[in-house]
């Protein structure tokens, strides 16, 4: 129902619509109208992100290059000379022995008379060489006394590392007794000398083969075939204690090891009627210095080109080493030999010396550089951020890495 107050008169409308679209807006009549504030929040925000970018393109920034060495493959067939522990092209002699045992079935007793014997290591620290006669005797701590049977000469070395040389002993008097473990030796001979306790020796390893008196026997046919057996089963395990004992940075070429074996004596066994079958194998191996040897022969193949940068030998498997007249003794103080088959060398990269090279250089510049290093064979140059196109003139700032070639 409509009353009189509902009714506006049309003379009041146009008054009353435009207070109502005034109230609306939320400002007064005739107020000017506010410019747009500047969206500081928003520039704030893209400096931020810029400036970061910037620092994290700073914080991994980098000078680097992965050299990949030259490798070279050559044939030789050449003769050399080392010398032990010295020279241009020294040798080491390591040796490593192992025992393989089986039980069987004896057969009887017997009377025997054997002397002990073993391996030691006679040290040596005065500066000067020191000659042992043959027969020289070393006494273990309990008294009992070995002997040498050719003379030796250990090298001069010092109290922090003394020379050394490998001999072996024989005990002075037969029987079981002298079937002494590892131990240390002195030498009576010296006594009340300076070289008392400068020249001494130590055993790593057991001495063995002492008897005397009734022992047991086997069949002889039993026997052999055991120590066959034994020969057979010592053979891995003599090479892998002897790759084990090759000083690092050393190698060892085929033809440069001799396995030797020895047949240890029957020993009562803890089953009754049974007996103890013992085969002592024993492997000498002569060992060089891996960048030498490179370099010996790749000075004996003109066809490389070689001015003496330092090498190494990728591998020693297509080589072949025969000794002109048998693998050195212990005493011996050089050994000659022949290397035929193929080798590949590979350059050793100086990280110092390639830095140098490339310190300060723009990016074309240090590719120039690095061609007139032989041991460069390709290098890839890493510099960051994108826009850096120079190394630093500080060499330590450059790093260099090593990169093995997989062409």
């Amino acid at each position: 129902m409509r009353t009189l107050d509902d009714i506006i008169p049309p003379s009041r409308r146009r008054e009353t619509e435009p207070m109502s679209q005034s109230s609306s807006s939320g400002r007064k009549p005739g107020s000017p109208e506010q410019p747009p504030r500047f969206p500081f929040t928003t520039l704030i925000t893209i400096a931020s992100i810029i400036v970061a970018s910037i620092g994290i393109l700073f914080y991994f920034s980098s000078s680097k290059v992965e050299v990949t060495p030259t490798t070279v493959s050559a044939a030789v067939q050449s003769s050399f000379t080392a010398a032990q522990s010295s020279g241009n092209l020294p040798y080491e002699i390591i040796t490593a022995e192992k025992v393989a045992s089986q039980t069987i079935k004896g057969n009887g007793t017997k009377t025997v008379t054997s002397s002990a014997s073993g391996t030691i290591t006679i040290y040596n620290t005065q500066s000067k060489a020191q000659k042992l006669i043959a027969n020289t005797r070393f006494a273990t701590t309990s008294g009992l006394i070995f002997r040498i049977r050719s003379a030796v000469t250990i090298p001069g070395g010092s109290s922090s590392k003394p020379g050394s040389l490998n001999a072996k002993v024989y005990a002075d008097q037969p029987g079981g007794s002298y079937n002494v473990g590892p131990t240390s030796f002195t030498i009576p001979g010296f006594a009340g000398t300076p070289q008392a306790s400068q020249v001494y020796a130590r055993s790593t390893s057991a001495m063995t083969g002492g008897a005397s008196g009734t022992v047991p026997v086997a069949d002889p046919a039993l026997e052999a075939e055991t120590r066959d057996a034994l020969v057979t089963a010592l053979a891995p395990d003599l090479l892998a204690s002897i790759e084990a004992k090759i000083p690092s940075g050393y190698v060892l070429l085929p033809g440069a090891a001799t396995t030797t074996y020895q047949e240890l004596a029957l020993a009562p066994s803890s089953t009754t009627g049974m007996i103890e079958v013992r085969e002592q194998g024993t492997v000498t191996a002569v060992v060089f210095p891996n960048s030498a040897l490179a370099t010996a022969i790749a000075s004996s193949v003109t066809a490389i080109g070689y001015h003496g940068e330092p090498l190494t030998l990728k591998s020693t498997e297509g080589l072949k080493l025969t000794a002109e007249r048998g693998l050195p003794e212990l005493n011996d103080s050089s050994f000659s030999f022949t290397l035929s088959g193929t080798v590949s060398l590979v350059y050793t990269v100086d990280s110092a010396r390639i830095a140098a090279a490339i310190a300060g250089k723009t990016r074309s510049a240090a590719e120039v550089a690095l061609t007139n290093y032989p041991e460069v064979k390709r290098a890839i140059i890493i510099l960051r951020p994108f826009w850096r196109q120079s190394f630093p003139q500080d060499p330590t700032a450059i790093s260099v890495e090593t990169v093995a070639d997989v062409y």
